[in-house]
């Protein structure tokens, strides 16, 4: 296998992202208007830098759906999966739940602790007229830790304490190690 598995892929502009991401509040939003007593799960990867899709990205997502499919059954929290899509911006399903909202985010937040590969994984657990996604800290857990440096996330992504080089080679070497 290559070095890295983000030397294929097609590189996206930040108006690109910005664009996918008004797109997928948009859909939310729709999503709402249909079911507003329900739950949705959107789940996606967090990746960095420009390439945001490719085979490799795939397969690391389609290997942890499968996973977070299995817990939600497990923990007997029926789902439909409304859309899957598969673009350049990346790999996003959008699950529909009935279970209560904190349940959900339970059930998501062990699945993205439960391997190094999920926590490359960020799901959004949302309900009708809330502006943002259930948060962590919201129902009692701490927040998500980098995976260079143990320190909470939120602050290395804001100061960008890492390169995007240094994630990159710590997924291409996650990604190795799992897919060999």
């Amino acid at each position: 296998m290559k070095q890295s598995i983000f030397i294929e892929g097609e590189k996206l502009s930040i108006d690109q992202i910005l664009k996918n991401k008004d797109q997928r509040a948009y859909l939310q939003q729709e999503i709402f208007q249909k079911y507003p007593h329900d739950t949705l799960l959107d789940i996606k990867l967090n990746i960095p830098g420009p390439i945001k899709n490719n085979s490799y990205l795939e397969n690391i997502f389609y290997a942890g759906i499968s996973e977070l499919e299995q817990a939600l059954t497990k923990n007997k929290l029926p789902f439909v999966l409304l859309q899957s899509h598969n673009q350049p911006a990346g790999c996003e399903n959008f699950y529909l739940l009935t279970a209560d909202k904190i349940e959900v985010k339970k059930v998501a937040i062990e699945f993205e602790d439960s391997a190094p590969l999920n926590r490359l994984f960020d799901a959004d657990v949302l309900v009708k007229n809330k502006k943002q996604a259930l948060s962590r800290s919201e129902i009692g857990y701490s927040g998500r830790k980098c995976f260079l440096c143990k320190r909470p996330a939120k602050d290395c992504a804001r100061s960008r304490r890492h390169s995007v080089q240094e994630l990159q080679n710590y997924i291409s070497n996650l990604y190795k190690k799992t897919f060999s």
